[in-house]
């Protein structure tokens, strides 16, 4: 009877090792959640909404302009960013009288809350680097600022798919 009980306790403690691997596993390359935290992404996102973050898809390939995805925050890598891809390497950038302008060309964005102020003068996104603003341009700390300025490749974490709470805001993302 010992050697049962004894045999079951194995069998817990394996099956209880393998789920904790399986989780980190998921959590470390294939899929986080995330809270957005403060008003830089309205109104796509809310503060206090709760994301999946896809980790493994810039594995593939690399962003594209209108997806919105988190990064380690540069100057300090303890803090995460989300905001929207803009513009990807050898665009060219320029914010003239509240407009953007991705190759020339006046993007429309629908998503922002208001026109854009200031300007950013024309500049060509640099190999290996994405500019990123959030929708809510007036009030983001983005690719604008120096603190921030041009993402690298490496600083990506992945690309927010879904808000799954609340569940009355369930929806995906581009």
């Amino acid at each position: 009877m010992n050697k049962s009980l004894g045999a079951e306790i194995k069998d817990w403690i394996i099956s209880i090792v393998i789920a904790i691997a399986l989780a980190l596993f998921i959590r470390h390359f294939i899929v986080e959640l995330y809270l957005v935290d403060g008003p830089s992404m309205r109104p796509t996102l809310q503060n206090h909404e709760r994301l999946v973050v896809n980790k493994f898809i810039y594995r593939f390939r690399t962003p594209k302009r209108g997806e919105i995805l988190i990064f380690q925050y540069p100057k300090d890598h303890s803090r995460d960013f989300i905001k929207r891809v803009i513009a990807l390497p050898g665009d060219t950038i320029q914010i003239q009288d509240g407009h953007v302008f991705v190759n020339g060309k006046l993007q429309n964005e629908p998503f922002i809350l208001n026109k854009t102020n200031g300007d950013y003068p024309l500049t060509t996104i640099p190999e290996g680097h994405i500019f990123v603003m959030g929708d809510n341009r007036n009030n983001s700390e983005d690719s604008r600022f120096p603190d921030v300025g041009f993402v690298p490749f490496n600083l990506i974490k992945g690309k927010a798919v879904l808000v799954f709470w609340p569940l009355d805001s369930l929806h995906t993302l581009p």
